[in-house]
């Protein structure tokens, strides 16, 4: 039964409502690249010991009036903090200084603002200037939680693949959906996935758990964790897909028509299978919008499509958008 109902939230949340293309190709898609991957993300978190969570996100609009991280993404990393930390699963937030009011500001909104710690990643001239170790350790001495046994990035652009089909002059590099460098805007957050992907690495180095599990959430194919589909997947499916598409995996990856969403979902599921009820004011769409506002007010924050300081994700209508978190609380209310 619970797998029926997880296997039910992932497939709520992978609507391609951006039309973005994950299911151009009926046969060989993003959708279906890693079916199980949702459960197994939830299955994680939920059955772990002793979980500690460190959520990446921010994503750079440098188009963006004014140039800002976009919404997609820091909404979802609060959420995960609102719904995970009283289930008594530690949780830090990862975000570039272009973000970390934003994520103060929905923190302060709900309270929290003292239950989860905030790190700050070094700046792109800082990382330059850093060993993959030393990177490493710069996030380690700040996360502020007891124990990370789990690194999720969600909507965190990772670098593009080495292939000759790419033009030299963009391969290893970070874009936006529209084909936009943005490498040298962002800390190449991916570095940290990278280490934790190398579990003898980290393990030996800094005396961390040997089965650290890594976690993507994306919904365009250059964000960190798409690494896990092939190339000529992503390049089939999604416009400018081949020159933008991530190459950093992770361990799960959740590919869904909104970032937010699969936070959502994962939260929903992780509760779902420890026996828990959230608190309903979790998915209670006026009060994701009040949290939404806070931090597009003092972010700012900006919609990713519009480019415009707005309480609305990727374009779309808040009622549109919301529709989901009532879905997955239609869900979540319905298990035994």
């Amino acid at each position: 039964m619970n797998d029926a109902m997880l296997d039910q939230l992932r497939d709520l949340i992978q609507n391609d409502v951006g039309q973005r293309g994950l299911r151009t190709d009926p046969e060989r898609n993003l959708i279906n690249a890693c079916p199980d991957d949702f459960r197994l993300a939830c299955r994680s978190l939920a059955e772990h010991p002793a979980p500690g969570l460190a959520v990446v996100t921010g994503f750079f609009i440098p188009t963006a009036t004014p140039p800002a991280g976009e919404t997609d993404g820091p909404l979802g990393a609060l959420f995960l903090a609102r719904a995970l930390v009283p289930l008594g699963i530690n949780v830090c937030i990862v975000t570039d200084d272009f973000c970390v009011r934003a994520v103060e500001a929905g923190l302060a909104e709900c309270g929290m603002r003292k239950n989860v710690p905030i790190v700050t990643l070094p700046t792109p001239a800082q990382a330059g200037e850093m060993s993959d170790n030393e990177y490493w350790q710069y996030f380690e001495d700040r996360q502020g939680i007891t124990n990370v046994s789990h690194l999720l990035a969600i909507e965190r652009v990772g670098p593009s693949h080495i292939r000759d089909e790419i033009p030299i002059e963009h391969r290893d590099r970070c874009h936006t959906m529209r084909g936009r460098d943005i490498t040298d805007l962002m800390s190449p957050a991916h570095r940290l996935f990278e280490a934790a992907e190398i579990c003898e690495f980290a393990a030996s180095a800094f005396g961390l758990a040997s089965d650290l599990t890594t976690i993507g959430i994306g919904d365009g194919g250059n964000e960190i964790g798409m690494g896990k589909i092939p190339w000529d997947v992503i390049d089939r499916n999604i416009q400018n897909g081949g020159m933008v598409a991530c190459r950093a995996p992770t361990g799960n990856l959740i590919v869904c028509g909104v970032s937010n969403w699969g936070a959502y979902a994962l939260a929903a599921g992780v509760a779902l299978l420890r026996g828990k009820k959230l608190d309903a004011s979790l998915f209670d769409p006026a009060r994701e919008l009040e949290i939404l506002e806070a931090m597009v007010e003092k972010g700012p924050l900006v919609d990713g499509v519009s480019g415009k300081p707005s309480a609305t994700v990727d374009g779309l209508s808040w009622e549109q958008y919301a529709e989901v978190l009532v879905k997955i609380r239609d869900i979540h209310e319905a298990q035994g």
